[in-house]
């Protein structure tokens, strides 16, 4: 497990972290993160189900994997999920296995939001695919704009300070007991209010986007957890 360091502004780059480490919580469980070529075929399977995935060329053209890497991808993916889609009550039960030390629901209802980029309740194979893209393989622009949109509860464009100690509040109470040392219950308050005036420039309560990716971009703990994840798959 990441070595969690809660020192002075820390809370904010473990938000950063966690995104993509959550993340690669639920490629372990669909058992995508040590795999073998040898078990792949030459075309990808398509099950019987509700939800039928686009063709594997859009998606490769799409995302940032290679077809080869999609047909592993979608095989666990469809072995763990027959419908071809994940609902929220999944997401939550996938990371309350992770994360039985702590409560998981909170953070696993805004993780699954960011996923679910159409805002329909579900999200598909087309989806997940995107969304890991991003975090594994794109740009820092790209992932700190995913990281954005996940603070951005209410997906207004902009980041109030309510909604970034939601966040905080959300990891927080997922990591349970595993933090060290010990978080006092008005510690993460402490610490957005501290990171939110660093990033809220012309102090108008909120943070734009151009505000956020500046203040992350500054900070080299937040760009070192960039390339944490880059080549695990």
């Amino acid at each position: 497990m990441l070595t969690l360091e809660w020192e002075s502004e820390g809370l904010q780059t473990v938000g950063i972290v966690v995104i993509i480490f959550a993340s690669l919580k639920l490629l372990h469980l669909l058992g995508l993160i040590d795999f073998s070529e040898d078990s792949v075929e030459d075309e990808m399977e398509i099950a019987t189900v509700r939800h039928r995935p686009e063709a594997l060329e859009l998606l490769e053209a799409q995302s940032k994997f290679t077809k080869k890497e999609l047909q592993i991808l979608y095989r666990g993916f469809k072995n763990e999920c027959p419908s071809g889609i994940v609902n929220e009550e999944t997401f939550k039960e996938i990371y309350s296995q992770f994360f039985p030390q702590g409560d998981s629901t909170t953070y696993a209802h805004f993780l699954f939001n960011a996923f679910d980029t159409d805002h329909n309740g579900s999200v598909s194979f087309e989806d997940f695919i995107m969304g890991l893209s991003i975090l594994l393989r794109g740009t820092v622009q790209e992932k700190l704009n995913w990281a954005f949109n996940l603070y951005d509860i209410n997906k207004d464009g902009y980041i109030t300070k309510e909604e970034m100690l939601d966040i905080m509040k959300a990891i927080y109470d997922m990591m349970g007991k595993c933090t060290y040392p010990v978080l006092k219950e008005d510690t993460p308050r402490q610490h957005v209010e501290t990171f939110f005036q660093k990033m809220d420039k012309n102090k108008d309560g909120v943070v734009t986007i151009d505000e956020f990716i500046e203040s992350c971009q500054k900070d080299e703990n937040i760009m070192r957890s960039m390339q944490l994840f880059e080549n695990v798959i």
